[in-house]
């Protein structure tokens, strides 16, 4: 017999919906919100309320789309944290609502978890998908993890960011360069035409396998301001340059904690994921990476590493086989760890 899941996912500013079948893709839809551009970054408050606007469009678009009636879903699957509490609650009562109104169970979903499953979304049957164990390094706007996933549910985190995540330190020097938000796009687009070598910027020295970006962000900024001193046009003569060598010290840092991980647990499968995962740079460094050590590489489709619906309903499918369930008096949370 086979399972449907609707998954929502709300945790941020993009409002998405997807319908799952026996683990297969159906749909995924995602509304984003352009009215934070202006302000350079997320406004909670604007966010929930485009949120509100956004969702009863979404999921019927996910439905029609996929081809089913919301009376033949067997679970409804939402993102329950972290993120922002009121974003959340959109989702959160959403999913609740419907949920009692068609008398189907909810499944709750860790926005983080969802990240790491986002590899076992299939578009046909015989797409490949990750073995247990494999490491995940989870980079995001708000996390940098190394994890090592034993199964959808025992998952460990080897190491995290303690301060600033690889995401912040994108967005931040972007904005420090005067470039749009997101920045960690602009970034991107600017490295691949600079000189990767021309600038230097300092490699923190974390014990262990957590990470920090904080004192790279300084150095970039430092390098910025005392350059501006002597010429006031540096940052635009020099962004394409700045950019990749920012690019370079990020991807760098990122290497070399994922290299010390897999020599520590032995894995042979290293998979990517969140919304930096996008980064070419980064996609390539880890895809060369594992090439060079034998090492099976997955890497996310682009539409799978910002924040969608498919992961979070993927990861409620598998909960949804376990008969985990979520009772109508669970609440959002907006932080938690893997």
């Amino acid at each position: 017999m086979s399972v449907t899941i609707l998954g929502i996912e709300s945790s941020c500013d993009d409002t998405s919906a997807a319908v799952i079948r026996d683990g297969l893709l159906l749909s995924n839809v995602i509304a984003s919100q352009s009215v934070h551009e202006e302000y350079g970054g997320v406004v909670p408050e604007l966010a929930s309320r485009a949120h509100q606007q956004n969702i009863v469009p979404v999921v019927k678009a996910a439905l029609d789309r996929a081809g089913v009636d919301k009376r033949d879903l067997d679970a409804i699957a939402f993102t329950r944290g972290p993120g922002l509490l009121g974003s959340l609650l959109v989702g959160t009562s959403f999913a609740k609502g419907m949920s009692l109104g068609l008398r189907v169970p909810i499944v709750d979903v860790n926005h983080l978890h969802g990240h790491v499953l986002s590899h076992f979304i299939r578009r046909k049957e015989d797409d490949e998908v990750p073995e247990y164990p494999f490491l995940t390094l989870l980079i995001s706007g708000g996390n940098s993890q190394l994890i090592l996933v034993r199964n959808y549910n025992d998952m460990e985190i080897l190491g995290a960011t303690i301060d600033d995540a690889a995401g912040e330190a994108f967005d931040k020097c972007a904005k420090v360069m005067g470039l749009p938000y997101p920045g960690g796009p602009h970034i991107d687009r600017l490295a691949q035409e600079g000189d990767a070598q021309r600038f230097k910027f300092a490699k923190p020295r974390i014990p262990n396998l957590d990470y920090s970006f904080s004192g790279l962000k300084t150095s970039f900024l430092y390098t910025l301001r005392d350059a501006v001193k002597g010429d006031p046009d540096f940052v635009e003569k020099n962004r394409a340059d700045l950019a990749a060598s920012l690019q370079r010290t990020i991807i760098e840092i990122l290497i070399d904690k994922l290299d010390k991980a897999v020599k520590q647990t032995g894995v042979t499968t290293v998979a990517i994921g969140g919304g930096v995962s996008a980064n070419s740079g980064v996609r390539n460094a880890v895809a060369e990476y594992c090439k060079a050590h034998g090492i099976k590489a997955f890497i996310p489709e682009r539409a799978f590493t910002t924040d969608n619906a498919a992961m979070v309903a993927i990861a409620g499918y598998f909960k949804y086989l376990d008969k985990q369930f979520c009772g109508y008096d669970e609440v959002p949370f907006a932080r938690v760890t893997v």
